[in-house]
């Protein structure tokens, strides 16, 4: 399974990063991963899919994982990507010079952010 990791380099700049997650034979022919230990689950609805948040950080180390619509994340380094959904985002650009987040469409977009409770 694949997510995309936000993070700040020792510069400050954000980059994006393409993550593979280790996959482990499960029962019933699936495969998993081993637990990743979460403080809990919060879900958010922006109402109108045209909206943008300039230069931010991640208010802690969490999934962003997109239900329906559409986001756009600018990176300090240049990079421009599109999230639609089912599209995971692992955030962790703590610090540094943050990303920028642009809305897509008029339709809402729904979000769960799952928090971690590891320090990595």
């Amino acid at each position: 399974m694949k997510y995309t990791r936000i993070y700040a380099d020792s510069k400050g700049e954000s980059h994006l990063q393409d993550v593979s997650q280790e996959m482990k034979p499960a029962d019933h022919a699936s495969t998993m991963s081993d637990l990743i230990a979460a403080k809990g689950v919060i879900f958010r609805e922006s109402l109108s899919g045209e909206y943008f948040v300039d230069w931010h950080n991640a208010p802690r180390r969490q999934f962003v994982v997109n239900l329906c619509g559409e986001v756009e994340i600018q990176t300090s380094d240049g990079e421009v990507r599109r999230f639609g959904p089912g599209s995971i985002l692992l955030a962790e650009d703590l610090s540094g010079k943050g990303h920028i987040s642009r809305g897509i469409g008029s339709a809402k977009r729904e979000t769960l952010f799952i928090p971690l409770s590891d320090p990595k």
